[in-house]
């Protein structure tokens, strides 16, 4: 049968990354592509004990239905964790325990664009948020980033045209792809002007608690009385992606139009994942695990740094604070897409820069590199093949 799609979904592609994942089928292919935790950061033991626990003493509990925002005790538990070093989550606000932050950025996006709508998002930026906040029929105007966030310049003329954004995507933290982290000057401003102009702000902050080197900085939902701060946080990356347990912290007023958006996608979040979290949250030295994970990430991004510098200092990049990301560039006469289709040759994928841009046929001379999936041997190769790579296209 010929589908008639729908116009909101018949332009959309299929991520990039996704597609290069399915190559990982070859098992001498090096990724650096993806965007995977270390295989060694899951609390694998604690998640069985919890579970067995939780099947064998209240299975009905853990297994039967429950409410859309989140079980009331699990909120709780993660409100306490969210708000153990900055105010994030205050007495005007609800938390709501969602399906993953792609859920979040989703549910944000149904609740605030008509059709034809502005988003105003940081440009590199994690491509699956374009793709969701097209899927609502809005239209992506990127902002440019800077090494300490996002030019406020450009940040300001998009807020002040008219129309006037639906609201404002950043992920302040370890940005995705660029690995940036955003001042505490900046975070300030982009605060200031998206309250001067009326516009909601959607602060993704996945890699927050991977934070290897500096010091933490407030979230913008920590600033001021952060009432027009939607703030995205995550477990995947600090317990599990699998289990896709995410948190959303929203104004009251708006969380009551999230839940009910939620309600039309799948009535609430795993139930089963929930209840191990709470276990995770309550009853372990998270403190333990949480440090435990920033040394395997600090030790590959030194890794690939180190590798880097002696083997590819022709590769620009700006040394990262934390998260799971590097931002490549390459020099002007080495053309980006050509050494990336060289490197997947040799069998080391990255990602290609431009995936990252608001236009994806713009000209970009950068690629993403991920250090927290591959382990220290593949980092070794995969660096190898990229100067490899290098030396054959500068034809020395």
């Amino acid at each position: 049968m010929d589908f008639q799609i729908a116009n909101r979904m018949a332009g959309l592609k299929p991520s990039i990354i996704r597609e290069l994942l399915k190559q990982m089928a070859d098992p001498e292919l090096i990724s650096f592509a993806g965007g995977n935790p270390a295989q060694d950061s899951f609390p694998t033991e604690e998640i069985c004990r919890f579970s067995d626990s939780l099947l064998q003493n209240e299975p009905v509990k853990t297994l039967q239905y429950s409410v859309s925002e989140g079980i009331p005790e699990v909120r709780e538990a993660v409100k306490q964790f969210a708000n153990r070093f900055f105010p994030i989550c205050k007495d005007s606000d609800s938390l709501i325990m969602m399906s993953g932050s792609q859920q979040i950025l989703d549910l944000t996006a149904k609740c605030l664009c008509n059709e034809g709508a502005v988003v105003a998002a940081e440009e590199p930026a994690f491509l699956s948020a374009y793709l969701t906040f097209r899927s609502s029929g809005a239209v992506v105007k990127g902002v440019p980033m800077q090494p300490d966030g996002v030019d406020l310049q450009a940040l300001e003329r998009v807020l002040s045209s008219n129309p006037k954004p639906a609201f404002f995507y950043c992920i302040p933290n370890f940005q995705n792809p660029t690995g940036y982290t955003t001042s505490l000057e900046k975070r300030k401003a982009i605060y200031e002007l998206t309250a001067r102009y009326g516009v909601p702000v959607l602060e993704d902050d996945p890699y927050g608690e991977l934070r290897f080197s500096g010091e933490a900085l407030p979230p913008l939902k920590a600033l001021g009385t952060g009432e027009h701060i939607i703030y995205a946080g995550s477990f995947s990356k600090i317990l599990c992606p699998g289990m896709r347990l995410a948190y959303c912290i929203a104004d009251q007023g708006l969380a009551r139009h999230l839940v009910t958006a939620k309600q039309c996608s799948d009535v609430h979040t795993n139930v089963w994942a929930q209840r191990v979290c709470e276990k995770i949250l309550t009853e372990t030295d998270l403190a333990a695990h949480l440090a435990r994970l920033r040394t395997i990430y600090g030790k590959k991004a030194r890794q690939m740094m180190d590798a880097l510098d002696s083997q590819c200092p022709q590769i620009h990049y700006e040394r990262p604070e934390g998260g799971m990301f590097l931002w490549g560039t390459l020099p002007d006469n080495i053309a980006m897409p050509e050494f990336v289709q060289r490197c997947l040759e040799k069998k080391l994928a990255v990602v290609p820069g431009n995936a990252f841009y608001v236009d994806d046929s713009a000209p970009c001379n950068s690629f993403r590199m991920n250090f927290s999936a591959p382990n220290s041997a593949q980092i070794e190769r995969g660096v190898e093949i990229m100067a490899q790579v290098l030396t054959e296209m500068s034809g020395r």
